[in-house]
């Protein structure tokens, strides 16, 4: 049997989402990964230098997987709320990975710094485009966009106490309906270019 990289690499990855998502960088392990891979730590530290630079690599990946799925359109932006909402409600891991990573960094440089601040002046760039007056504004948009999304899944037990709904999917079904409308009234009030 020959020794496939490249799927090795794979495994590591997604055992070291799981793991990073669970106990963050501090509190992940690299013997946990290695097994969750089937791989050994070696591999680990060959393919990706440290655990930080493995960290870093997670979330930097997660965000691309979230930027191809949605496109921040001004014109469109409800169902864009919409898409999102419901990724993250698929994908619960980035909300825990960002969470990890302000807990552990606060606002110190983050591994891969500079390409994620870049990815981001690219949808602002866009946003802007489309017709928002200007970038700040547009960075106002997308920052505020990201939270009205992410908080729901951030703090499940504040949703919880908050909305006082015994039913989890019902509290989330009302909370993407009211995200997606305040999206609507966002871009109402817009002066967006046709």
């Amino acid at each position: 049997m020959t020794y496939d990289a490249e799927a090795t690499k794979q495994r590591i990855f997604a055992a070291a989402a799981v793991e990073f998502a669970e106990h963050g960088l501090a509190g992940a392990r690299i013997e946990r990964i290695a097994a969750g891979a089937r791989a050994n730590k070696q591999a680990i530290y060959l393919y990706f230098g440290s655990k930080e630079k493995l960290f870093g690599a997670v979330v930097a990946a997660k965000l691309q997987e979230i930027c191809h799925v949605v496109d921040l359109d001004p014109r469109s932006l409800p169902d864009m709320v919409g898409v999102l909402f419901d990724w993250y409600q698929e994908h619960p891991e980035l909300v825990r990975l960002l969470l990890w990573e302000a807990l552990e960094s606060g606002d110190g440089p983050l591994q891969g710094e500079q390409t994620r601040a870049d990815a981001y002046r690219d949808n602002v760039r866009n946003m802007a485009a489309a017709g928002l007056t200007d970038e700040r504004q547009a960075r106002d948009w997308l920052f505020t966009i990201l939270g009205l999304v992410a908080w729901n899944f951030s703090v499940p037990q504040l949703r919880r106490l908050v909305l006082d709904e015994p039913d989890p999917a019902k509290a989330l079904a009302r909370r993407r309906a009211v995200v997606v409308d305040l999206a609507r009234t966002l871009t109402a009030n817009a002066p967006v270019d046709d």
